[in-house]
């Protein structure tokens, strides 16, 4: 298992976590102290990072595709950049979707490279680097916003309406990743995914902060239609509720419903278990794209998991369907002012193929 938040983050703050109380300050004043002071890198081109306040799904990925999307349809040359997270190399690599496996590059970025441009790399500024030489005008960071390691232009806090803050604690005794203070002060805005309510008090605080903030859902893509249709679903991802109730909300009974750790590989065990049930009781097997990704590629049993998997692919879709551009413009506006002040400062950009905006 690669990674599973505990159950009582998500929940109202309990013992556990007034327990961890002082390990939470700890890394929260570590946090804190390395976004705020942390040198940054410049890159010669905008970059736009797709975060979100604590650890886990909060719809990360389909965001930054939605926005390399939006960068396409105005004729930039988008580039993902992802630290590679669940993959085994630890070499800075453009990814080849018809070549990589998840296994060593990690789900999401395969993920991502099949929309555009993608480059993993332990190290952030390598990574952007890359990123540069290879061509994109704009990058787009999947995650990396308390990492403080790039000169960000436009930081999108990506928070999902059911869950909220959790706990509202930092790590380890909640999913919070840093004081909520700094990282609002080093938001540039924020992205409500959902109809729930967990995410008004950080929207209203956002607000107070004078930060704006945009609204949007998760939506499946194209007529998968389940009505009627009695499936096994199975998901390894930060938030596996969140794809039980897609499904559902699609018309499918859920018999049989398997959670796994976020970016796990399954076991040849626990892929035969998902067959077997599946043949026994009849059931439409359905999955995740990044469950899917992780499957893919593989022999035996695994390959046989691939071809009776229906995968439930869904989009970020904004309320407001001119967003990702504006989003976009307004990086690109805060880069030119960036290189501005770095000139004059005399600071050294990552060496670009092109004249910087």
């Amino acid at each position: 298992m690669i990674s599973e938040a505990p159950p009582f983050w998500w929940r109202k703050a309990d013992w556990r976590a007034w327990l961890l109380l002082p390990l939470s300050f700890l890394y929260g004043r570590i946090a804190g102290h390395r976004m705020a002071h942390a040198r940054r890198a410049s890159v010669p081109v905008p970059v736009i990072c797709v975060g979100n306040f604590t650890v886990g799904g909060a719809g990360k990925t389909p965001t930054a595709v939605t926005i390399a999307r939006a960068a396409k349809a105005k004729g930039l040359k988008p580039g993902f950049l992802s630290r590679g997270y669940g993959g085994s190399l630890d070499v800075t690599t453009v990814v080849d979707p018809d070549h990589h496996r998840a296994i060593a590059v990690g789900d999401e970025p395969l993920l991502l490279a099949q929309e555009a441009l993608t480059v993993i790399s332990r190290r952030r500024v390598e990574g952007a680097a890359r990123l540069v030489a290879e061509g994109a005008d704009l990058i787009i960071m999947d995650d990396g916003f308390q990492s403080a390691r790039l000169a960000i232009d436009y930081a999108l806090l990506v928070i999902d309406s059911t869950r909220g803050l959790g706990n509202g604690h930092i790590v380890p005794g909640g999913p919070v990743r840093a004081p909520i203070g700094q990282q609002l002060r080093s938001a540039t805005a924020l992205l409500k995914v959902g109809g729930g309510n967990a995410a008004d008090r950080i929207v209203r605080m956002a607000a107070r902060a004078a930060k704006p903030y945009f609204t949007a859902s998760l939506r499946v893509r194209g007529d998968n239609t389940l009505a009627g249709t009695k499936v096994l679903a199975f998901a390894g991802i930060a938030d596996p509720a969140k794809f039980f109730r897609t499904v559902e909300s699609r018309g499918a009974e859920i018999v049989v419903a398997k959670s796994f750790g976020d970016h796990e590989h399954l076991t040849e065990e626990e892929i035969d278990d998902i067959l077997t049930t599946a043949e026994r009781e009849g059931l439409l097997i359905v999955t995740t794209s990044k469950d899917f990704v992780r499957l893919s590629g593989h022999h035996g049993k695994a390959a046989r998991l691939v071809e009776k998997s229906r995968v439930i692919e869904v989009d970020m879709v904004f309320e407001d369907h001119l967003a990702p551009s504006l989003i976009i413009d307004r990086a690109i506006v805060a880069c030119r002012e960036r290189r501005l002040r770095e000139m004059k400062a005399g600071v050294k950009a990552i060496p670009a193929k092109a004249e910087p905006l």
